[in-house]
């Protein structure tokens, strides 16, 4: 199952729950009314947090459905929360079926909120991932520019794999199919020029670094200089930076 497959089953379980933890409700039965207590604390303990990683701009409009406002002013329908029915309070005004209709109203827009989380699903996750992958990304740098002033040649290796992995990711993103299993940076640049993903001095570019690289990690008979493995680290930076 993967990362998009679980979320979306949790998502699906934890709605179910607040379906079933709604039909709880019911005024007249106070052993069904303290079980809605329970079971509703339960869920919105999972549920906030769900909103909060997926739909964080959603996520105080799900709270203020709970939680009271200290601001508030008045205590009335628009500002009646579940929190209070929890606390025991209700205007004075109100019968127990009012009470019930306004709870359940909150309960219900909650709901709907964390239904219209799964939509939201890919995105978050390919954001995190992009997130992560380009935290990586300047991590392997640092460490290259590092390594460049002990060995130029590891140094520049570890930039072609830098660059190989970003040119088969911008590859994937554009749905190029790539022939090779294992396909080095020309393999990867001719079919990105081909396809329009990036222009001739782009490709040019990326041409020369595969020279460097090669430089790097094959001719073993030529040792790369530090500039030319600083020059390396310098041109896996633009790519990184500019070409998606």
């Amino acid at each position: 199952m993967t990362k998009r497959e679980r979320i979306r089953k949790e998502l699906v379980e934890l709605s179910s729950e607040g379906y079933a933890v709604a039909g709880m409700f019911d005024e007249d039965d106070d052993d069904e009314t303290q079980d809605f207590r329970g079971g509703y604390q339960s869920w919105y303990s999972k549920a906030i947090k769900a909103v909060g990683a997926l739909a964080p701009d959603r996520y105080l409009e799900f709270k203020g459905y709970y939680e009271i406002d200290p601001k508030r002013k008045n205590f009335g329908y628009s500002t009646y929360v579940i929190q209070d029915f929890m606390k025991g309070v209700s205007p004075a005004s109100w019968n127990g079926e009012e009470t019930k209709s306004r709870v359940l109203t909150c309960f219900i827009n909650q709901l709907t909120i964390l239904n219209s989380l799964e939509s939201r699903i890919d995105s978050v996750i390919s954001n995190i991932e992009s997130e992560l992958y380009a935290e990586l990304q300047d991590g392997e740098l640092i460490i290259a520019t590092q390594l460049a002033k002990i060995s130029p040649r590891a140094a520049g290796a570890l930039m072609g794999v830098v660059i190989e992995g970003h040119l088969q990711k911008v590859a994937n993103a554009h749905g190029i199919k790539i022939a090779k299993k294992h396909p080095t940076i020309a393999d990867l640049n001719e079919p990105l020029k081909a396809a329009g993903v990036i222009d001739i001095a782009a490709w040019r570019k990326i041409s020369f670094l595969a020279d460097l690289r090669n430089l790097c990690s094959h001719k073993k008979d030529v040792d790369p200089t530090k500039e030319q493995a600083e020059e390396l680290i310098q041109g896996a930076e633009w790519l990184t930076k500019n070409i998606f």
